[in-house]
């Protein structure tokens, strides 16, 4: 179940992608399925082992083209350990809302992403969201919950400090607003409730077979009731320094200068590292699943 809309925010093969706070994989995976160079980081161990599994899987069943790599690794957003403009895209998927120095995580997003590259950040949407608050502390009141609901100019502003230009903007999840509705209602750990049940079936029918009567009724409801606020931005170019228009121009550029352009250290492209081959079942299969009804916690 994927947040990002990759008609919106395309991909091409070799990118090299980082998949921030990636929880569970979805959207690596999809990078990996499309030919990307990616690196899946999370600070939960547990999570980036089995995202670790499942790309051996994929690479051993096939799922990855010729020239795509896929890396899992442990880290800290607020402490990328990467060079600058490593990346030509970056995704951050619902994870904003977790961390308190939100400014710091899109400051290191910028900072490893190259000029010109894109960046897709999701969150929980302001209604829906300010619905689940409302129903239940128990949603939002847990060790490393949410701790903030942005509102959509909010988080645009935001990216504009960081120095991004956003581009686009839409909702998703439209279906699942109800069934997180209904989990704080009855109870965020109560899955035996007769509608919680009965919702969370129709979720999963829905994810695993797409019929087109809930992709309608998703389209329908996404702009009212979507449950995540997506933004799409990119880094501009940085403007040309003025000992490059004068050389452009003729004029002679001091030697000094010319050295210490000439010996700025190029950006390095993440490495790829090997991961045990387990025995699991395909991840097509059982990401859908996994992933719990587009919970503002969810990856």
């Amino acid at each position: 179940m994927l947040t990002v809309d990759f008609s919106r925010f395309p991909l091409a093969p070799g990118d090299r992608v980082l998949d921030l706070g990636c929880g569970a994989g979805r959207h690596a995976f999809e990078c990996y399925r499309r030919g990307a160079q990616v690196v899946a980081l999370d600070q939960n161990g547990e999570e980036i082992r089995e995202v670790a599994k499942w790309f051996a899987a994929m690479k051993e069943a096939g799922e990855a083209p010729a020239g795509a790599s896929a890396t899992a690794m442990e880290g800290d957003a607020l402490a990328l350990p990467f060079p600058d403009e490593s990346f030509d895209v970056v995704i951050i998927s619902e994870v904003m809302e977790h961390i308190p120095d939100d400014k710091g995580v899109l400051a290191e997003m910028v900072r490893v992403l190259r000029p010109g590259g894109r960046i897709a950040v999701t969150v929980p949407r302001y209604g829906p969201e300010k619905i689940c608050w409302a129903l239940s502390d128990a949603y939002h009141e847990v060790e490393g919950g949410h701790i903030r609901i942005y509102r959509g100019d909010e988080l645009l502003g935001k990216m504009r400090e960081a120095g991004l230009e956003p581009y686009g903007t839409h909702h998703a999840h439209g279906l699942h607003s109800p069934y997180w509705w209904l989990k704080c209602a009855f109870g965020v750990d109560n899955d035996k409730a007769l509608p919680v049940k009965a919702y969370h079936k129709l979720l999963v029918w829905d994810i695993m077979k797409k019929p087109l009567a809930t992709r309608l009724a998703e389209q329908a409801l996404n702009p009212v009731i979507g449950k995540s606020f997506v933004a799409y931005a990119t880094k501009p170019h940085l403007p040309e320094e003025p000992a490059a228009a004068t050389e452009a121009a003729g004029a002679p550029v001091p030697k000094a200068r010319k050295a210490a352009r000439s010996t700025k250290p190029a950006a390095t492209k993440p490495a790829a590292t090997k991961s045990a081959k387990p025995a699991v079942k395909k991840p097509a299969k059982a990401a859908a699943p996994s992933a719990k009804p587009a919970s503002g916690a969810a990856k």
